[in-house]
């Protein structure tokens, strides 16, 4: 029956998100009281995506070097200047820009393995490419945030990189080594992390109107259309890179999907840690926005 829960949990992420941006903008406090327990939560969910994760996941990484290097390297050059021109050419507050900047700077969604076993993509490159840009995380999130938006706002990379280090990798590889270490013990609850991850989306989402909630209603149009045009400008030259690199068709569908998709709760996280509630909004709403564009398209691809 618990397994049943979490499992309509899990499936049903866009509800859940949709609900908790109507809780935070009718009923703000409800979410703004937890504003201090975010950080935690992330972490927690970071932790939970390492139990998910395999050993045999970075025997792919290794086996499949090149096209993971490829994948990655389009990963955090499309996505940070499509950030970057979104912010630039729609003229956006500092703020809003740096959210913007932030939003495609961050590492792959783990949402995307999901997304790419319906859109019949290759499932072993997607989490092998999902798994490397979250490794990679302390190190090209704030650098490209830095080179980016550090002409018009102060950057401090060594304080983005020990939280990204405390909050993602560290949990990630504690979660990745009890699961190896307990394995039968704990399979029985395995299912209750991705669960978890879904709550905390629809929590940041939900949190991050409710600290916004006037400026929303000034700004919540463009900064929708924007979103919409950095998460197609992912999935589109992501394709066009697979295609590029002479992938199959089912690595080029994964390549799209990992580009297109990004950890923007991640993002969110940060901006209200190291700079303002604003900065948060862009990766809110990429959050969700980007699960149900890529949702669409697998639904198309599946039939294919």
């Amino acid at each position: 029956m618990i397994n049943k829960i979490f499992s309509f949990i899990t499936k049903n992420l866009i509800l859940l998100v949709l609900i908790c941006v109507l809780i935070g903008y009718f009923y703000p406090p409800v979410l703004v009281k937890l504003k201090p327990y975010n950080e935690w939560f992330f972490t927690l969910t970071m932790f939970g995506i390492g139990f998910v994760l395999n050993i045999e996941d970075f025997v792919y990484v290794f086996k499949k070097f090149y096209i993971v290097l490829l994948g990655t390297l389009a990963q955090f050059l499309i996505m940070p200047l499509g950030g970057y021109l979104v912010g630039t050419i729609f003229s956006f507050p500092q703020e809003i820009k740096l959210g913007f900047i932030i939003t495609g700077s961050v590492p792959g969604a783990m949402a995307s393995n999901i997304i790419s076993y319906l859109a019949k993509a290759d499932v072993a490159y997607s989490i092998s490419l999902t798994t490397t840009s979250t490794f990679l995380s302390p190190v090209l999130t704030p650098l490209f945030t830095y080179i980016f938006a550090s002409s018009f706002i102060k950057i401090n990379f060594w304080q983005m990189f020990f939280s990204i280090l405390r909050m993602v990798v560290i949990p990630v590889i504690l979660g990745l080594a009890i699961k190896s270490l307990l394995k039968e013990k704990i399979k029985n609850i395995i299912n209750i992390f991705p669960a978890f991850s879904t709550i905390f989306i629809g929590f940041i989402c939900g949190l991050v109107v409710a600290l916004n909630k006037e400026y929303i209603k000034q700004m919540s149009w463009l900064i929708l259309l924007s979103a919409l045009i950095l998460n197609i400008w992912g999935l589109t030259l992501g394709y066009l890179a697979g295609k590029i690199y002479k992938l199959d068709k089912s690595r080029k569908r994964t390549l799209s999907i990992e580009v297109g998709m990004q950890n923007a709760g991640l993002g969110a996280v940060l901006s209200l840690k190291h700079f303002s509630n604003q900065t948060a909004i862009p990766s809110a709403i990429f959050a969700t926005l980007c699960v149900i564009t890529a949702s669409v398209l697998a639904k198309i691809w599946s039939k294919k």
